[in-house]
């Protein structure tokens, strides 16, 4: 009796041995399960720099510190035929970069907008967005892109009949030649208010919201921020250029021969990628946007009007944070899309990543595993760091509107 009553003996006896306790076989199978993934990829790993090595070709990147010595059409850092292949796959990343971020600052523009639209009761807007949403939706993205190249940019006028564009931009089959910004000195004063303006506007909003929900006033955020952001640089851009000029000035692209001069230049490759690109992600975006907008319950447009808002303030104050959570993980999904879809551009010949990295230098290399590996890690880190910034929105907003 008495070892029946020890409580030691008991908890012994009736302890469950590990290989039949739930939690630490799982345990077990993920370990065993992550060894034999490391042991795969060792083993092929292994025996591939074995193999490169058997033909005379060991796994190495020393190739980066060669000479490219081909030109590349467009650069956001100088190059020459004497930079190194590091620098161009340097000058492709910025490229892809600059497509991607562009074209989902317009799709997002785009989609909110069509999106929007087709739930309006205006019967002509609402069947016009329908119809681009069909029409980009259903149309593969390689097609669009080759109209937009081919179809409409390539058929362009020539350098002489250019279209003139706002006295100062020009339009031709060589793409869109711009006006260049010039900074003078004292334009760092405007950055720096802008800052300062953005800055106490994320202040203010914070005290508003806090100010808002212990009286119940409301401040007028709009207003204050537009005054913020815009006006307090605008003030200080026109006292700045009644005392020492102009803060920036512009060099404007000039006919010169059988081309422009100066200015900036947009190839009509890098038109057609974005025009593309926004164009297509755009319609799924505005699907994305309807969705979100209709799962709202449609008490709240009811109950926001009953207490006098306007409907636009409905849409924005109401309506649309409460879709934002909603739509943001959808929308994350199509911001990936864009970057890896960017890819397309080697077809229309912008010199993005893949073009110059994949395409140019792995052709006089001949390195395809050390340069697809570099390929692959690059997609993976832009993709992984869309992901954790979406995810980190999505978290702030869900937090906002609890």
């Amino acid at each position: 009796m008495t070892d029946i009553a020890d409580p030691r003996r008991r908890r012994a006896e009736s302890a469950t041995p590990w290989w039949r306790d739930e939690r630490w076989r799982g345990l077990f199978a993920q370990a065993v399960a992550v060894l034999v993934i490391i042991l795969v990829m060792g083993f092929l790993i292994t025996n591939m720099i074995a193999n490169r090595e058997a033909q005379g070709r060991p796994f190495s990147y020393s190739f980066m510190d060669n000479i490219a010595g081909f030109p590349v059409a467009m650069s956001m850092i100088h190059l020459d035929l004497n930079s190194t292949i590091t620098r161009v796959m340097v000058s492709g990343m910025l490229n892809t970069m600059l497509a991607g971020v562009i074209s989902i600052i317009l799709s997002t523009i785009i989609g909110f907008l069509v999106g929007i639209a087709r739930l309006s009761p205006n019967y002509l807007m609402a069947r016009l967005a329908a119809a681009y949403i069909e029409v980009f939706r259903n149309i593969p993205l390689l097609v669009q892109l080759s109209f937009w190249y081919f179809g409409v940019l390539k058929l362009m006028p020539q350098q002489k009949d250019s279209i003139n564009l706002f006295d100062g931009a020009f339009l031709n089959v060589r793409g869109l030649f711009v006006p260049r910004p010039v900074a003078e000195p004292s334009f760092i004063l405007v950055i720096a208010v802008l800052v300062i303006g953005i800055g106490a506007t994320v202040v203010m909003r914070r005290w508003a919201a806090k100010r808002q929900e212990a009286t119940g006033e409301r401040f007028p955020v709009f207003s204050v921020s537009v005054l913020l952001i815009l006006g307090l640089p605008i003030a200080v851009w026109l006292i700045l250029g009644l005392l020492f000029g102009a803060p920036l000035g512009w060099e404007y692209p000039v006919l010169q021969g059988f081309n422009f001069q100066g200015g900036i230049v947009v190839l009509p490759e890098l038109n057609a990628l974005l025009i593309g690109l926004s164009m297509y992600t755009a319609a799924y975006i505005a699907e994305i946007v309807r969705g979100g907008i209709q799962a709202v319950s449609h008490g709240q447009t009811e109950a926001a009007l009953a207490l006098g808002l306007r409907r636009s303030w409905t849409l924005r104050l109401v309506i649309v944070p409460q879709a934002l959570r909603i739509i943001v993980p959808p929308l994350t999904s199509q911001y990936l899309n864009i970057i890896k879809n960017s890819t397309l551009a080697v077809f229309v010949g912008f010199p993005d990543f893949v073009s110059l990295f994949t395409g140019t230098i792995l052709n006089q290399t001949g390195r395809e595993v050390e340069v697809m590996a570099i390929t692959m890690l690059f997609y993976l880190v832009i993709s992984l760091l869309i992901s954790l910034f979406m995810n980190w929105y999505n978290k702030h907003i869900a937090l906002v509107e609890r």
